[in-house]
């Protein structure tokens, strides 16, 4: 799985690119409500809008709830019993007999009490705990997967962006060329052969313009998917978000904080906290019954209280073996889980290398772009020149024309994918979320909610009104 994501992170530096426009860094900006100027804004817009957030914020609250479940195993459960019975009874004698009927109606509470179960209610708490913190981290890294969607779309309709201006004014260009093909032509300094290498470099520009339009048309829908709006008016270039100094830097980084890694930290622990509480379920219990109830005989013949209690140790001697295979399937989930933090270790240790050496070629790409788009910007103004003398042929000049298109779009591409590279090694080392880059946005605290559920309030408390409110405006939002 991470090899996999590795391969996808690399792919869409290489797919897409472009001049990117707008501010980002680690500055804050205010968002607009219907255009995204800028990066920053494109992330707020992914962050406020996305689905796949709220979905997993909404499965993080049903993990809240787990903690509290386990805090409420050791508390009593009562409950209100009412009951209607019809008895009958009917003696037989040697010369006859008797019969009698009664109705019973009855009413009374019974109350059930765990007060001691060897510890596994506690273990089962300690588990339920570090499950949410796991849970917070792996939302964590699926904020940082829509905050780089929202840079790989919102770079994508840049490139496409300087793509459709890169061939309007290569066709302008050829366009220019052609008449003066044509006028050459005319004089008797060109052949027809040279018009038609003209006219064939204009049709083709022009339909490369049409396939760029296409092409910038399925960009700006991606955007739309990963942040929720138009892309509108583009900034200038942003400046690159600063990196760390060196790769083992870098790594150093990315595992204090990657939220995968730590997600998975917390894995293991939740694991060998159910394996202890497993293994406690083999101890013995501790358990208070009691009922209070009141009777009534519906003839009105009489009324009967009664009230008891009784306290319960119980230690199972024999299930089957049911105890014991959960002993050992916990601790073969808790073996599992440390063989996949040794995975996950390594796998982040891997996208951080590839990150850090991505940006790192496609710095020296950039710098190659800008020398290759001076030299061939240097070779066309020299042979139009000649050109223009006779010293050229119109053939040379649509050649030329043609390498300075291929240089600036070139460019173009690595200034792309050393964007995109600079945030790939942002995700890498789990510093590519809306709180470290300082979005404006109004963060989401996972610990308001868990902080009401976690001592397990009852439905008629306070506490509890609170938390209807809670999910009401959750559910407005």
């Amino acid at each position: 799985m991470r090899k996999k994501r590795t391969a996808q992170v690399l792919k869409a530096i290489v797919f897409a690119g472009g001049v990117l426009a707008g501010g980002v860094g680690l500055t804050t900006t205010t968002s607009k409500p219907a255009m995204a100027d800028n990066l920053s804004d494109a992330m707020i817009g992914a962050y406020k809008n996305s689905g796949l957030l709220e979905q997993n914020r909404a499965l993080l609250r049903a993990t809240d709830e787990n903690v509290a479940a386990a805090v409420a195993r050791l508390r009593p459960v009562v409950d209100w019993v009412a009951r209607a019975e019809r008895n009958y009874l009917r003696n037989g004698f040697a010369n006859g007999a008797a019969s009698k009927h009664d109705t019973t109606i009855s009413t009374g509470l019974d109350l059930s009490w765990l007060l001691f179960d060897n510890g596994a209610s506690k273990f089962s708490k300690l588990a339920a705990q570090e499950t949410v913190l796991s849970t917070r981290q792996a939302l964590v890294d699926l904020e940082q997967q829509v905050l780089f969607a929202a840079v790989q779309a919102y770079v994508n309709v840049l490139l496409q962006q300087d793509n459709v201006s890169l061939r309007r004014n290569n066709l302008r260009l050829l366009q220019e060329e052609l008449r003066a093909a044509n006028d050459r032509f005319e004089v008797g300094e060109v052949t027809r052969t040279d018009v038609a290498l003209a006219e064939s470099r204009v049709a083709a520009a022009q339909a490369s313009l049409t396939e760029s339009r296409g092409a910038l048309q399925d960009a700006q829908a991606v955007y739309v998917e990963a942040v929720g709006q138009q892309p509108g008016t583009i900034a200038g270039q942003p400046p690159l978000p600063q990196r760390v100094a060196s790769l083992a830097a870098a790594e150093a980084v990315a595992m204090r904080n990657h939220p995968s890694l730590l997600a998975q930290q917390h894995a293991v622990k939740a694991a060998d906290l159910a394996a202890q509480s497993t293994a406690r379920t083999l101890g013995p219990t501790v358990t208070l019954r009691a009922n209070i109830a009141h009777a009534e005989n519906a003839r009105g013949a009489g009324t009967r209280d009664s009230s008891g209690a009784s306290l319960t140790l119980a230690q199972r001697l024999y299930a089957g073996g049911s105890v014991a295979s959960a002993r050992r399937a916990g601790i073969a989930r808790l073996q599992a889980e440390r063989g996949a933090l040794i995975t996950t270790q390594r796998g982040v240790a891997q996208d951080v290398a590839a990150a850090y050496v991505a940006l790192d070629t496609a710095g020296a790409s950039l710098r190659s772009s800008e020398e290759r788009v001076r030299a061939a910007q240097v070779a066309f103004d020299g042979i139009r020149e000649e050109a223009t003398l006779g010293a050229r042929t119109t053939l040379d000049v649509l050649q030329a024309e043609q390498e300075l298109l291929d240089a600036k779009t070139a460019r173009v591409q690595a200034r792309a994918n050393q964007a995109l590279a600079a945030y790939a090694l942002l995700q890498s080392q789990g510093l590519l979320t809306a709180e470290r880059l300082g979005l404006a946005v109004e963060l989401y605290d996972p610990t308001l909610y868990y902080n009401l559920v976690e001592d397990a309030p009852a439905y008629v408390s306070k506490r509890s009104k609170d938390l209807d409110r809670v999910m009401r405006a959750l559910g407005k939002n």
